[in-house]
């Protein structure tokens, strides 16, 4: 049966348009898990000796205990933002003689066999090698190693559920909060009872079992909750809501693209799956709180940099990225009215400017940290709004994987966190701004390099119609191709 469900998937992937892209990013991604894979396979063969080097009077095995949970915290950051969950078109498997529990089984299989399992295992386990190679138990080290995998097997079912259910979205980013609070203001250092908790679990083999029941809990608790939705009728019928009109009259100041723009803030208040993307963009807003309060970025501008372009570009890094993939579910239709192309994709620009302004006024609370810092925000701004939206408006041409606008409980629809593909395209996002920035910093001034960043988006915005244009082109074609590709989801 699973050789079925894999024949299955490769015809379906083979078959559809966006193959030839698919294949180039799939490439792309095998060599960046050789690049992380290798450091990673390094740094698990070196650990051992890095610790004993730097902390000679601790046990490497302690130190590693001890820093577990900060690891635990990463992962769990990095899979919900990262790791591209896998999709299964179930309703073709609803009318044939199939088990569902099969089904549902291959589906979590599916999600073990991920880059972001294999890469901390690629630490572990040249670790724990290194550890019995000089002398340490093997029946402590071993259990210790298998307790690590289904740790991270914990995780990525773990993750399987955050982002299939805003309950446990909600839930767990509320314990997170707690304890990283309590850690950071030292009201009580939860790492300290983690470690001898994890170092009490080495010593004692026995209970490395509880890893092991905390994997088999969280496999069961996925399996429950896809099986309540895993029902024909719950596919193909359609839940019927009520809403409330809203008074968009004063949009009418923009003009032609007016009908637009109502047609998205309509998307993003109406629909469950927009509404998680502005809730994570605003949470992008308290990214430079991270970089600004730290002593090793005060010396290092472009990293600040780096930030800025985040805390302004919230909404243009998260919901920009996935157009017109929000209106893949009409998208037909609307492309087979009499409208102009350019009128729909200036309709985004502006969605985009909009969510920039709203982030900038939000970050006024920057000033704390006193003008230089704020004037990289606002130069930053600059930059989004200028150059950084129309590069998010190519990017979205390239992007022909739909969308489904309400999945809050669908465990067979689109994943809500990132994807590795959108990371690919947006890095000249991130790497531009720090390139133009940087090079009259270093050859001038600080000032000049905030100057040549925010005359850059200037410019930007001045070339508006020029820029329009040229996507413009881009998408009138590859129109079809995307129309075709939006109509695969069914």
């Amino acid at each position: 049966m699973v050789k079925h469900f894999i024949s299955l998937e490769w015809k379906q992937f083979k078959r559809a348009s966006y193959f030839q892209k698919g294949i180039a990013i799939k490439i792309l991604l095998f060599l960046a898990f050789i690049y992380f894979g290798g450091a990673a396979l390094l740094l698990g063969v070196g650990l051992f000796f890095i610790l004993r080097k730097t902390m000679p009077d601790v046990d490497p095995i302690i130190t590693v205990n001890n820093y577990l949970v900060y690891w635990m915290l990463m992962d769990l950051a990095i899979r919900y933002f990262m790791q591209q969950l896998p999709v299964m078109n179930i309703k073709p498997l609803m009318v044939i003689p199939i088990k569902k529990n099969s089904v549902i089984h291959y589906l979590l299989g599916k999600t073990v066999i991920s880059v972001f399992n294999f890469i901390p295992m690629f630490v572990f386990i040249p670790f724990s090698v290194v550890l019995m190679a000089s002398g340490y138990p093997v029946l402590k080290v071993l259990p210790w190693l298998t307790a690590m995998y289904c740790f991270v097997l914990t995780f990525n079912f773990t993750n399987f559920l955050i982002n299939k259910s805003n309950k446990a979205f909600f839930v767990i980013l509320a314990i997170l909060a707690v304890l990283v609070g309590l850690e950071h203001f030292e009201i009580y250092k939860v790492s300290v009872p983690m470690g001898q908790a994890f170092n009490y679990m080495y010593n004692n083999p026995a209970l490395c079992l509880i890893p092991v029941l905390l994997l088999v809990g969280t496999y069961l608790l996925n399996y429950r909750f896809i099986q309540k939705g895993f029902y024909l009728d719950a596919e193909i019928s359609k839940k019927v809501e009520k809403v409330k009109s809203q008074d968009l009259s004063w949009m009418n100041r923009f003009g032609k693209v007016a009908p637009f723009l109502k047609n998205d803030i309509k998307l993003i208040t109406r629909n469950a799956r927009p509404k998680q993307v502005v809730l994570i963009s605003f949470i992008f807003l308290f990214y430079g709180v991270v970089f600004y309060t730290q002593d090793i970025y005060k010396d290092m501008p472009a990293v600040l940099v780096f930030a800025s372009i985040f805390v302004t570009g919230g909404f243009l890094l998260t919901f920009g990225q996935l157009v017109p993939s929000w209106d893949s579910e009409y998208y037909k239709m609307l492309m087979s009215q009499n409208i102009p192309y350019r009128q729909y994709l200036e309709s985004k620009w502006y969605l985009m400017v909009f969510g920039v302004s709203i982030s900038f006024v939000l970050s006024l609370p920057y000033l704390y940290f006193g003008t230089r810092i704020y004037g990289m925000i606002a130069a930053g701004a600059l930059f989004n709004i200028g150059l950084n939206s129309f590069i998010t408006l190519i990017g979205g041409a390239l992007n022909r994987v739909p969308v489904e606008l309400n999945v809050k409980s669908k465990a067979f629809g689109n994943t809500n966190g990132f994807n590795p593909t959108q990371l690919l395209i947006g890095l000249p996002k991130f790497v531009l701004p720090m390139l133009i920035f940087y090079v009259p910093y270093y050859f001038i001034s600080f000032e000049s390099g905030l100057i040549a960043l925010a005359l850059s988006g200037v410019l930007g915005i001045i070339l508006k119609n020029v820029f329009l244009s040229k996507i413009e082109a881009i998408y009138q074609n590859g129109k079809y191709k995307t129309i075709a590709a939006f109509g695969e989801k069914k």
